[in-house]
């Protein structure tokens, strides 16, 4: 059965909800396209204006800025993976399908099957590997912080800490694995498209390296 997922953004986030208007989602999807073909770096309110037609102003209405923007893309990501890890990985039948089940999710695009939207999913997670650390490795870091804008970030990891705690009572960092697992999983997959010596990924397919590694990395640290 076909169904279509939308998320509720924190607000302080954009100046008006993309959510409210078929315009505000148009500048979301054409976004993710651009930011995807040019970069963060590259990607300009004056480019994205020029690719959708219209004015820069128009823009602006929505988002303060670019970066604003892409916390916005990123947090419903996050709230993608919440929702992936709270409806897929309960009917499970242990803690150790569930934890296979989160590294494949935390290494590949967002599933086709569950859910649909406007979003290029594919795209959407060549961001999230690329630029996700842009939004949070930033001088201002604390004062965004304080509009609570990373919380469904933060809710993900809760949500995976739990699962750890549920395979290993007794592990006493399951916070920090939760969001180093994330991490890494980026990084990772990033190092091995662009900066291999700095992973062991040979010629296999570099989404299955990570992977593995995840795996590796994740059980060997639950080890009783």
């Amino acid at each position: 059965m076909d169904y279509s997922l939308s998320f509720k953004v924190n607000e302080k986030i954009y100046l008006r909800d993309p959510e409210g208007t078929e315009l505000g989602k148009k500048i979301v999807k054409n976004a993710i396209d651009l930011i995807y073909r040019l970069g963060f770096e590259h990607f300009t309110f004056k480019k994205l204006a020029k690719e959708m037609n219209t004015t820069e102003a128009t823009i602006y209405r929505y988002f303060e800025n670019k970066h604003r923007l892409l916390l916005y893309i990123l947090n419903w990501y996050w709230s993608y993976m919440e929702y992936l890890v709270v409806f897929e990985l309960p009917p499970l039948a242990d803690s150790n399908a569930k934890l296979i089940r989160l590294i494949e999710l935390l290494t590949h695009p967002l599933p086709e099957s569950e859910g649909q939207t406007d979003y290029n999913k594919n795209f959407l997670h060549q961001i999230v590997i690329s630029e996700s650390s842009k939004v949070y490795l930033v001088k201002e870091v604390k004062e965004i912080n304080e509009n609570a804008v990373f919380k469904p970030y933060k809710d993900l990891c809760a949500r995976i800490s739990e699962i750890i705690q549920s395979h290993n009572p007794n592990y006493a960092y399951p916070h920090s694995l939760s969001s180093t697992l994330i991490e890494t999983a980026h990084s990772q997959l990033f190092f091995s498209q662009h900066l291999t010596k700095l992973t062991d990924a040979g010629r296999e397919d570099k989404t299955a390296f990570v992977e593995q590694f995840l795996k590796d990395l994740l059980f060997k640290s639950l080890q009783a």
